[in-house]
């Protein structure tokens, strides 16, 4: 299983694609199938047949983007950079961060 750099919660700029220049948060990751979901992008229309519970039409959601046409927002400019790895503290402290590559800030962690 991959392990990547953008993680549910990051705000992400689309490099690619139609939606190329669109930003959005990542709602979830798909490492299996090397896929994100980020709101408001790649919007998808979906027909849906009407059961009991939900009303059947034409509705719209985020289809999965591919983890290789996003780039994470640098948090002190808005501008897409790459991620790197560090690690901050010494001991028992020591703790490994993400730092944006373009300005060298911390990536915070969200929740």
């Amino acid at each position: 299983m991959a392990s990547f750099k953008i993680k549910k919660g990051d705000r992400v700029v689309v490099m690619s694609g139609r939606d190329k220049g669109k930003r959005g948060e990542v709602i979830q990751v798909m490492p299996r199938e090397n896929r994100a979901l980020v709101r408001g992008v790649n919007i998808v229309r979906r027909h849906q047949k009407q059961t009991q519970a939900q009303e059947g039409g034409i509705l719209s959601k985020e289809g999965p983007i591919q983890i290789s046409n996003l780039a994470i927002e640098d948090p002190k400019d808005g501008k897409p950079t790459r991620v790197g790895f560090k690690f901050v503290g010494d001991g028992e402290a020591r703790k490994k961060v993400r730092f944006a590559k373009r300005s060298g800030e911390e990536i915070p962690e969200r929740k």
